[in-house]
C-alpha cells in the first residue's frame, strides 16, 4: 500500500509539473502570437485570436490524438481570460510589442521547448511509445506556430526557418525520454529537455545548423 501511495503521489506530482511547463509554453506562445498579429496591424479581436491559435493549437492537436477531454483550455478556462488580458494590454502599451523581428526568436525557442516536453511528458503519461511520444511532442511544440502563420498570411515558419527547428524539439523530446528511462529525477529530465530544445534551436541560428541538404 505504501508503495502504491508513493507511485501515485509521484505521478501527480509528475502531471503538476507538466502542467506548469505547459502554462509558461501557453504564456511564451501568446505573447510571440500577439507580437506578429500586432505588426500585422491587426484590431483586438485579431490580435486575441492569433493569440488564441499560437498558443493552444499544438496542445489541442496533441490532446485530440491522445483523446484526453476535456481538451487542456476547456479544462483551464482562465488560459483564455489571462491571454485576452495579455491582448488588451498590448493595445493599451502599444510600445511593448514593438519589437524586432530578432527580438522574438528566443521566446519562440523557448516556447518550443517547453510545449515540446510537455507534449511529450504527457504523450508518455499516456502509455503511447517513446517514438510516438517524440512525435507527439514535436507537434505540440510546432503546430500553433503553423496555425498562427497560415491565419496572418505568411509561410509557416518551420517551412521559412533555414535552420533546426523541429528537429530541434525531436531530438530534444528524446533526451528527455531517455533521461528518464535512465532513472533521472523527472524535474531535471524535464528541465535539460527544455534546455536542449532552447539551445539547439539558438545554436541553430547562431552557427548555421541544418539539415543535410538544407538550404
Amino acid at each position: 500500500m505504501w508503495h502504491t501511495d508513493t507511485r501515485y503521489r509521484s505521478l501527480r506530482q509528475g502531471i503538476a509539473m507538466l502542467q506548469l511547463i505547459e502554462f509558461l509554453g501557453i504564456i511564451t506562445f501568446a505573447l510571440s502570437g500577439i507580437v506578429e498579429a500586432r505588426r500585422k496591424r491587426m484590431d483586438l479581436v485579431g490580435v486575441y485570436t492569433v493569440a488564441l491559435i499560437t498558443a493552444f493549437g499544438g496542445g489541442t492537436v496533441r490532446d485530440l490524438f491522445l483523446d484526453r477531454t476535456p481538451l487542456f483550455w476547456v479544462a483551464n478556462a482562465w488560459y483564455a481570460i489571462l491571454i485576452l488580458v495579455m491582448a488588451v494590454a498590448a493595445f493599451l502599451f502599444p510600445g511593448l510589442t514593438r519589437v524586432p523581428e530578432r527580438a522574438i526568436l528566443l521566446p519562440d525557442a523557448l516556447g518550443l521547448g517547453l510545449f515540446s516536453i510537455a507534449g511529450a511528458g504527457f504523450a508518455l503519461d499516456a502509455g503511447t511509445s517513446m517514438f510516438i511520444a517524440a512525435l507527439l511532442g514535436t507537434t505540440t511544440g510546432v503546430f500553433g506556430g503553423v496555425i498562427r502563420d497560415v491565419v496572418i498570411n505568411e509561410i509557416p515558419f518551420i517551412f521559412r526557418s533555414r535552420y533546426l527547428y523541429a528537429t530541434a524539439a525531436f531530438i530534444g523530446c528524446w533526451i528527455y525520454m531517455l533521461l528518464i528511462r535512465a532513472g533521472i529525477e523527472k524535474g531535471l529530465a524535464v528541465l535539460i529537455g527544455i534546455a536542449a530544445v532552447v539551445l539547439l534551436r539558438l545554436a541553430a541560428l547562431r552557427f548555421g545548423l541544418r539539415l543535410p541538404g538544407g538550404h
